[in-house]
């Protein structure tokens, strides 16, 4: 089984940036566990990070036929972008949402998901660890299905 891991802008500044939303861990650190807890899982994954909303849809569209299942915090574009929706509609793969921090719980337009109606779960506030959350119920999904 193979999963897709997609963070958004900014991300690649975790450690640095607002560390009372994000915790002072960095980018690196997030993968690190990730592949850890892929490794307990018995799956691969590729973690991939853009500041740029056309790079995730391109990703998205080439795990097409590849990934079994897409994890991805697309950070900024969660509220703005329609196109990361319509990838992840189109490629038709399983997708979880997931937010280190509750964006409900911040700005108004936060509380916006466009990606949300085309994924299987939403995993948020749970800071790093809600990504194994994700995996796991990712993981889960496609075992059952």
């Amino acid at each position: 089984m193979h999963i897709l891991v997609l963070n958004g802008p900014n991300l690649n500044m975790l450690g640095i940036r607002e560390p009372e939303h994000y915790g002072t861990q960095t980018l690196a650190d997030l993968i690190a566990m990730i592949e850890a807890e892929a490794q307990r899982l018995g799956v691969t994954v590729e973690c991939y990070q853009s500041n740029h909303e056309g790079d995730l849809v391109d990703k998205i569209q080439a795990a097409y036929g590849k990934a079994d299942g897409i994890l991805i915090n697309p950070a900024a574009y969660t509220h703005t972008s329609v196109a990361l929706l319509d990838a992840v509609k189109a490629v038709q793969i399983p997708t979880v949402e997931v937010h280190i921090s509750d964006p409900d719980t911040r700005d108004e337009f936060r509380k916006i998901s466009y990606i949300r109606q085309a994924c299987i779960a939403t995993v948020k506030g749970k800071g790093f660890p809600g990504y194994l959350e994700g995996l796991q119920i990712l993981v889960q999904h496609i075992k059952n299905a």
